[in-house]
């Protein structure tokens, strides 16, 4: 859940007096209220979602010596629990484009999780990262939210990216950092708070 309160328009309980244009008015009100009513509320920022969260762990990855990005991992639960609300702080060092995180990030997804994904469901997840993800640079962050029951939110430090409602896709995602069997384990021991 959200700590931010949502602002709603009053709900459209009785049309009003008069005439034709003034039941114009109200109808186009009530439209707009239930637009913003159907609308998810955000969270300004990705620490107004987890407001006590602490770092568990952080590390480097590397390939072939360089230095690719820096992780944290922020909870609220101490240890790691991941059925619940946790965040995934990625700092860039390297210039890397949208669709090469996107195709990287599906190649690990297929890697982990095998013939458990289909060819439909892999397409439906390039197109949800493609839309959440952003070129990055170096001193870029990338924040990754898991919100349980619900999928996961992007933001970079300025704002949200994208919200998406898919909670297969979002333990896939994380899993390449967290799942047993991520191809880094020396990183995911450092996340998870464990010696490196």
């Amino acid at each position: 859940m959200l700590s931010n309160s949502c602002s709603r328009r009053p709900d459209c309980a009785g049309a009003p007096p008069g005439g034709r244009a003034s039941t114009l008015a109200w109808l186009a009100g009530c439209l707009l209220g239930v637009t913003l009513a159907a609308s998810p509320c955000h969270a300004a920022s990705w620490r107004d979602e987890l407001p006590r969260a602490e770092a568990l762990g952080e590390g480097e990855l590397r390939w072939l010596g360089f230095r690719i990005y820096h992780a944290t991992l922020w909870s609220e639960q101490r240890p790691f629990q991941p059925e619940r609300p946790f965040a995934l702080q990625l700092r860039y060092y390297r210039t890397i484009s949208r669709q090469r995180l996107v195709q990287t990030s599906l190649d690990e997804m297929r890697r982990l999780n095998g013939d458990a994904i289909d060819a439909a469901a892999l397409a439906q997840w390039e197109l949800s990262l493609s839309r959440a993800f952003t070129d990055v640079a170096d001193g870029d962050e990338l924040i990754g939210v898991y919100a349980p029951g619900h999928g996961m939110r992007f933001y970079n430090r300025q704002h949200l990216l994208a919200d998406i409602a898919d909670v297969r896709l979002a333990r896939a995602f994380f899993g390449i950092w967290l799942d047993e069997h991520t191809r880094d384990q020396h990183l995911r021991r450092k996340l998870l708070g464990g010696a490196p």
